[in-house]
């Protein structure tokens, strides 16, 4: 029997708006219960890409492309803060030679 793909004019809003609530939430435990500073950092891409999806499901769904140009804007500013994100990173093993956060604990040296 052969596979049917379901246009995506048929999914429902709320399948979206579901997939990125679930994400974010994924992205929020990540960020509150993990201690690697690399694991924060990804929940916190996660959470950006969660309203990335939410933001393009609207903007399809309204026939408007608000929500792409606002996704747009959130992808520069992921990458900018991956850049600048990554290099604190570095810095911190570099001098400390760990990513735990609890041992990371002052900035001042």
């Amino acid at each position: 029997m052969p596979e049917v793909a379901v246009p995506l004019d048929q999914v429902p809003l709320a399948w979206y708006l579901v997939l990125s609530a679930v994400l974010f939430c994924l992205g929020i435990a990540g960020f509150m219960l993990r201690k690697n500073i690399i694991t924060v950092f990804m929940s916190i891409e996660l959470m950006l890409n969660a309203v990335n999806l939410s933001f393009v499901a609207f903007s399809y769904q309204f026939k408007q492309v608000d929500g792409h140009i606002f996704t747009f804007f959130v992808m520069v500013v992921a990458a900018a803060e991956a850049a600048v994100g990554l290099a604190i990173i570095l810095t911190v093993f570099k001098n400390r030679t760990t990513l735990q956060i609890d041992e990371v604990n002052s900035l001042k040296y």
